[in-house]
């Protein structure tokens, strides 16, 4: 039978289940990701669950997120972090090193391989061919603690690209393309697989933009092939004998199928503050801008930057933008120098900032209230830039450079009649700057043995939490819409993040950004509480502190008409209930501090999905998608706990 390359790669690393969409199956992973916002949770479970070494094939513990050094909170987790990846056994990336995606990419990169990440951009590695999945925290944990990843056996989607990119056209509008067809939950349940003959015209890096925001999509992966395209690539980096040829067969089908002509494609742009809110640049030229930003994970590579730096050469930004250049890796940036391109960003009146994530995740780079930032990165949740009342929209490097030069959103297409600019193509070097040495690799293991954990004051341990009561009378403290993002539910940025280690802490931001009220009411709230949603709750990170900061201030239920892929998995892991509407009108019927009654919870899990409720005195019809090992982790209060009876 013809497959694939997704069929391919979940059936090459199959170890339990049958591989039937939406059944539940297995997979052994052999690469694992952490960054520095959701690596210290997963040091502690490492710790509480007493394990020696890891026992994946490769794990990498990057410093990417919380870069800014205001205080001793963050430095002090770096040198947490550092003696947890000598003591179990990972290679670690220090501060400045760069974003954990690229750098991993250019590093670790391997066709065939299945990547799981504390992150939910962990899918930008299907660029290499790879199977690459972002999950939450205490899932990295199992893994290298040599257990399966278990996941819902997705469809597989298939995009047919067509045709050629015109000019001032790149790929990130390839992506802005999907989303504007097909919103933030478009690719919920799905791997996302590209094929066809305008495949030829995207690089690794190309690929790597649009396989990085399938987390916004919703999917659970993207998946591009490994061809001569990625050979080349690892050609590129010193990694060539890495290559394994990973193609879909003559005659494959799939699930779903869809087609896009990359000739039709124009530039586009994703509005505040949903990066499914997209239109064309055209549309929205004349807005005034005040900030532009670029490099992200969502754009990555060294052409992004020398885009942008060939078309502000010889010219001067526009005086009301501060244009903020973040190189993604210390390989980018000597390139940038080498190739010339970072004289010319200095010259046009660019500010250059450290390697990292910086402004995508609130670490700096906020923008002044209310005034437009136009950035290269993945995400515009409302917040997340650190300023509450942002206005961030989400672009293509051109359209980023275009806006830098004349102040105003505008269609790159334009700047030829403007400024009499041609569309910039960068010759990348034959070689990309290679730093294996800024890697430290794992220590033998007599080393590690030896190693003591380093831990500052703001480091606490793993709260204990109590398995599931089998009769809840609770309130439902908040009731929210759609699309509700986990930037919303436990926020990022410079004044959260340095918490991620203190659970206490951090619980006293959890939900402010819906309701300030939040923490208060649910610590009020006498035997627990719930919240209400509607459809893709949890879309957005995987940062599984937006379950455990709720959980710790007695979080019982998540009700809601649907829920985002990982953190659905991620309640699961901490013990709470996540149950979905048979009805999804009810959720306009239930009001705040509704009272929500359920009788009976073990039984009803155990025997089937259904569950009834009785929320401000009506009864309401529920059900959950839990597999049976789900049930007993919930059962149970949570994975943790589970694992600790099965020992």
């Amino acid at each position: 039978m013809a497959r694939n390359v997704a069929q391919k790669l979940l059936a090459s690393h199959l170890v339990d289940g049958e591989l039937t969409p939406g059944a539940e199956v297995g997979l052994r992973v052999d690469q694992t990701l952490t960054q520095d916002a959701t690596g210290t949770m997963v040091m502690l479970e490492l710790e509480a669950m007493g394990l020696d070494r890891i026992r994946t094939e490769l794990s990498v513990q990057y410093v990417d997120h919380n870069l800014l050094q205001t205080d001793e909170k963050n430095p002090e987790d770096h040198l947490f972090l550092r003696s947890a990846a000598e003591r179990f056994g990972l290679w670690f990336s220090q501060a400045g090193n760069g974003v954990s995606h690229p750098v991993h990419q250019a590093h670790f990169g391997r066709p065939g391989a299945l990547l799981i990440g504390s992150d939910s951009h962990t899918c930008a590695a299907g660029a290499l061919g790879m199977l690459a999945v972002g999950v939450g925290g205490l899932e990295i944990a199992m893994a290298m603690a040599g257990q399966p990843m278990y996941v819902t056996t997705p469809d597989v989607w298939g995009v047919e690209l067509t045709g050629t990119l015109p000019e001032w056209v790149s790929a990130k509008d390839v992506v802005l393309e999907m989303l504007r067809r097909h919103g933030v939950s478009g690719g919920v349940g799905r791997i996302i697989e590209y094929h066809g003959e305008g495949l030829a015209q995207l690089s690794a890096m190309d690929r790597h933009v649009i396989a990085n925001m399938g987390a916004e999509l919703g999917a659970t992966a993207t998946v591009f092939p490994a061809d001569d395209v990625a050979r080349d690539y690892l050609a590129a980096v010193g990694r060539e004998d890495d290559f394994e040829r990973w193609e879909a067969d003559a005659g494959a089908s799939y699930d779903v199928t869809e087609q896009i002509d990359l000739s039709t494609l124009e530039p586009l742009i994703a509005r505040p503050s949903s990066p499914g809110n997209v239109v064309t640049v055209a549309e929205a030229a004349g807005e005034e801008v005040f900030q532009v930003v670029v490099g992200s994970s969502a754009n990555p590579g060294l052409r992004d930057f020398a885009v942008v730096a060939e078309i502000l050469a010889g010219q001067q930004s526009h005086d009301q933008v501060s244009v903020d250049i973040n190189p993604t890796s210390r390989e980018v940036l000597a390139d940038l120098i080498t190739g010339g391109w970072l004289t010319s960003l200095v010259a046009a009146g660019a500010r250059i900032h450290q390697s990292g994530c910086m402004g995508c995740i609130g670490m700096g780079q906020a923008p002044a209230a209310g005034r437009n930032s136009l950035r290269t990165m993945p995400r515009n949740f409302p917040g997340r830039s650190g300023t509450e009342e942002d206005a961030v929209w989400l672009c293509s490097p051109e359209t980023a450079a275009a806006a830098a030069l004349t102040g105003k959103i505008t269609d790159p297409r334009t700047l030829a009649g403007s400024h009499g600019l041609t569309c910039p193509r960068p010759t990348m070097p034959e070689r990309y700057a290679h730093l294996p040495s800024m890697l430290a690799a794992p220590l033998p293991p007599e080393e590690a043995a030896e190693v003591e954990l380093v831990k500052g004051s703001n480091i606490s341990s793993l709260p204990d939490f109590a398995p599931v009561e089998d009769h809840l009378d609770v309130p439902a403290i908040l009731v929210m819409g759609d699309d509700v993002s986990t930037d919303e539910i436990l926020p990022a940025g410079s004044r959260v993040l340095p918490f991620r280690s203190n659970i206490p802490k951090i619980a006293e931001f959890a939900f402010t950004r819906i309701d300030p009220d939040y923490p208060r009411n649910a610590q009020a709230a006498e035997g627990g509480h719930v919240v209400v949603a509607g459809r893709n709750y949890g879309q957005g990170s995987s940062r599984e502190h937006a379950v455990i900061a709720p959980r710790y201030l007695g979080l019982k239920a998540v009700i809601a008409v649907g829920f985002a892929r990982i953190h659905w998995q991620n309640l699961a892991n901490f013990g709470i209930l996540a149950l979905e509407f048979d009805d999804p009108a009810d959720l306009t019927r239930i009001g705040t501090n509704d009272q929500v009654v359920l009788d009976g919870v073990h039984e009803a899990l155990r025997s089937g999905t259904s569950v009834t409720a009785q929320i401000g005195g009506r009864e309401v019809g529920l059900h959950h998608r839990l597999s049976e090992r789900q049930v007993q982790m919930v059962l149970a209060g949570g994975r943790i706990p589970l694992a600790a009876r099965e020992v």
